[in-house]
């Protein structure tokens, strides 16, 4: 049990969480190069907030006061619940419509012109139909759903409470 709460404490648990994350994106665009899995503007705007959340982890990591880390904590905790939205959206919604253009992942990427800033990782490649395609037979937006339920988990509320334990 000590050596779990060790792995828990303030600083260290959002270094895995961060790493989780880098991980998430590393393997997404893996699947993209080497087998295909071609990205839709849903798949792009997680893979940015995977980025997001592991920028906001890292900062939390090495934030020196209590109430700082409890901020980026809950600023982790919305992101993660924009991740979650973002994937249910893509399975329920976007998976159907043939063209992703002119919605809201559509509009963010465009806006904020990442495909240009590194298209090996941001770029666009396939409608959303066509990008809802399953990975050991579970929806890919599944396993992105899972990381951010578990990142959600993970984030604001239990900040004060480990502290406390661990003291």
């Amino acid at each position: 049990m000590g050596r779990l709460m060790h792995l828990m404490s303030p600083r260290r648990l959002p270094l895995l969480m961060a790493g989780a994350c880098v991980l998430a994106v590393a393997a997404a665009v893996a699947l993209q190069h080497v087998f295909d899995y071609r990205p839709c503007p849903w798949c792009i705007l997680q893979r940015m907030i995977f980025l997001a959340i592991a920028l906001v982890c890292i900062g939390t990591a090495l934030a020196p006061w209590r109430r700082v880390r409890i901020g980026l904590n809950v600023a982790t905790l919305l992101l993660a619940v924009l991740g979650i939205s973002a994937a249910v959206y893509q399975h329920e919604v976007a998976a159907k419509m043939y063209s992703c253009n002119l919605t809201l992942a559509d509009t963010v990427l465009g806006a904020l012109g990442v495909e240009s800033l590194w298209p090996a990782l941001f770029q666009v490649t396939a409608t959303c139909a066509e990008a809802s395609v399953k990975l050991l037979g579970v929806p890919f937006e599944f396993w992105s759903l899972a990381l951010f339920a578990l990142l959600a988990g993970c984030g604001a509320p239990h900040e004060a409470g480990r502290e406390q334990v661990l003291a």
